[in-house]
């Protein structure tokens, strides 16, 4: 991937670029944001960057050989952990091996925005704990004894640190901190409070934001033509992530309007039996419109909280969402929009986790009941 086919961030990417031509390269480097953000791509193009032997001021050249290895992400010196299920015992652990990376690089090829769900779903891993196991730990360890076999630098990728196993975890804090000569590690996260503050202490970090609308809205139109009013509805589901806004422009469009609506008017009225429906309904939804009435609830939260605040020029609602907000804003406050913020995203997170839909929607809708009407 080059630094050109990541919309955006372009200061990120001066920072990135200027970084190798003073040569203060950080030995490592956390590349942090939160579900959606840019930073695994990000962390490629700067691999890609690194190896490139005719780089241009702003980019990889994309076309030497070093290139034409890093786009298919088969270079030699650029490797990468990432999680997985637990192998068993009849498997042949070396053919599983070859064939999830394998997996891995072709997933990269096709969409290098993907999130762990997606990857999990991508190897039937449903019903296993994906995690980056002690035994990968030995194994960076191993990969990182040994000296560049064609380029100037080893780039080691560790994509979802926070899934590492402790053993693993402990295992590479001394080459993390001294690494052979020229050997970088890019760690890409989701979540840095779930990281050893040991590693935290050991990389430079890289915050990176969603993208702003104007720049996914620029992208949605140039790369897929998507039309304006089917863009404006993506952008707000999508709320900066770009692999949520790829998927919304091949799904059916689910106008959440007047679900949410409804939904929110049963919990503060408390009507449980419908509550239960809704739970129903919920299950029966595919895995990515239950993502997306979770970022769509989330939405309405923020636009409440800009009406409550007089703040609402800054809002993305729609027209037709404009009554309802304002109205909901009325029996709203301040604490009850945090807390139901704060429990949609956890919600949101144990549905990533392939926790029970029903189950998980029931207890959200019971928990907001309480919150909206005490």
């Amino acid at each position: 991937m080059k630094f050109a086919d990541i919309p955006g961030l372009s200061e990120i990417k001066s920072r990135l670029l200027d970084s190798v031509k003073q040569n203060h390269i950080a030995h490592a480097q956390l590349f942090l944001g939160k579900a959606g953000a840019l930073n695994l791509p990000l962390a490629l193009a700067y691999a890609n960057y690194l190896h490139c032997q005719n780089k241009n001021g702003d980019d990889a050249c994309g076309t030497c050989s070093a290139c034409s290895k890093s786009l298919k992400y088969i270079h030699p010196d650029t490797s990468f952990v990432f999680p997985f299920r637990a192998l068993r015992k009849e498997e042949d652990e070396d053919r599983v091996k070859a064939e999830t990376l394998k997996l891995w690089r072709s997933s990269l090829i096709q969409n290098p925005y993907f999130s762990i769900a997606d990857w999990i779903t991508l190897y039937e891993g449903e019903d296993k704990q994906a995690a980056i196991s002690r035994e990968a730990g030995r194994e960076i360890i191993k990969t990182l004894s040994l000296k560049p076999f064609e380029s100037s630098y080893k780039v080691m990728i560790i994509w979802q640190p926070e899934f590492m196993h402790p053993s693993a975890a402990n295992g590479i804090l001394k080459i993390l901190e001294e690494p052979p000569p020229n050997t970088f590690f890019f760690l890409v996260s989701n979540a840095a409070e779930r990281l050893l503050p040991t590693i935290l202490s050991r990389t430079q970090m890289v915050q990176v934001p969603q993208l702003p609308d104007e720049d996914l809205d620029t992208y949605l139109k140039e790369k897929y033509g998507v039309e304006d009013s089917r863009r404006q509805e993506i952008l707000q589901l999508a709320d900066g992530d770009l692999n949520a806004a790829i998927k919304l422009i091949s799904s059916e469009e689910d106008h959440f309007q007047d679900r949410f609506a409804d939904w929110m008017r049963s919990c503060y009225k408390r009507d449980y039996p419908k509550l239960v429906a809704f739970a129903d309904d919920f299950h029966e939804l595919d895995k990515l419109s239950q993502r997306n009435l979770f970022h769509y609830a989330l939405g309405m939260m923020r636009e409440t909280l800009l009406q409550h605040a007089g703040a609402d020029a800054v809002g993305r609602i729609k027209s037709g969402e404009v009554k309802f907000v304002k109205d909901f804003s009325k029996i709203m406050n301040v604490s009850k929009i945090e807390k139901i913020n704060r429990l949609v995203t956890d919600a949101h997170y144990h549905l990533e986790r392939n926790g029970s839909a029903k189950m998980i929607f029931l207890d959200l809708s019971l928990n907001i009941a309480k919150s909206i009407n005490p």
